[in-house]
């Protein structure tokens, strides 16, 4: 995979860690493990596509599945960072609705999706709160210049290299978790979806966002 270049600038210093290889889902669904060198490391890399664009050509091309089987399941307390650096957990966006994407810049279907969530950010920040928690190795160093180069206008770069979050949801990338103001789990979905489309609004109005 090609590294996206020509953005240098850097706030953050990685905390490079491998973690287990995330669970692959059977069937139909189109999601990213951690691919693997010769030598067993999970490669970095970013995804060879532009924010946007699908492999097999747009949104239209998503492939995802609903899981409300852990519907009621409390957020987990692990600790990610935040664009500034610091620790942050779940629990202190409690309040209202949360929206959390598990994504990597190497995973083509996660990149693809971005500009949909970052819309959905925008227009439904004063109902609800979406992050979009990184799962990259090597962190914020390959995280934040992604961020810079796309252009997201309301997403902000967290990152969880240690794969505390992704761990917790035993799941492939991306997956997207939807809490409710107190941090119980109500739904999620796992592959890539178009957050702007009549099934993302559908699913979101079920709890009034």
């Amino acid at each position: 995979m090609l590294l996206l270049s020509g953005v240098f600038a850097i706030r953050r210093v990685p905390s490079p860690y491998l973690a287990i290889l995330a669970v692959f889902l059977a069937g139909s669904i189109a999601g990213c493990d951690r691919e693997k060198q010769s030598g067993g490391q999970a490669a970095e890399g970013q995804a060879n596509i532009s924010p946007g664009q699908a492999k097999d050509g747009g949104v239209g091309h998503f492939q995802h599945q609903l899981d409300r089987s852990q519907k009621g399941k409390a957020a987990p307390t692990v600790a990610f960072r935040g664009p500034d650096d610091a620790p942050v957990t779940l629990a202190s966006f409690r309040g209202k609705p949360l929206l959390v994407n598990l994504w990597a810049t190497w995973c083509a279907p996660c990149v693809a999706e971005m500009p949909t969530l970052d819309a959905l950010a925008a227009k439904n920040g004063a109902n609800m709160t979406v992050i979009a928690v990184a799962q990259d190795l090597q962190g914020a160093e390959i995280v934040d210049p992604w961020f810079q180069k796309a252009g997201m206008k309301a997403l902000q770069p967290y990152v969880d290299p240690q794969h505390g979050l992704l761990d917790d949801a035993n799941s492939a990338l991306p997956t997207s978790i939807y809490y409710d103001a107190e941090g119980k789990e109500i739904w999620r979905v796992v592959g890539a979806i178009d957050w702007q489309g009549a099934e993302a609004k559908a699913l979101l109005a079920e709890s009034g966002t």
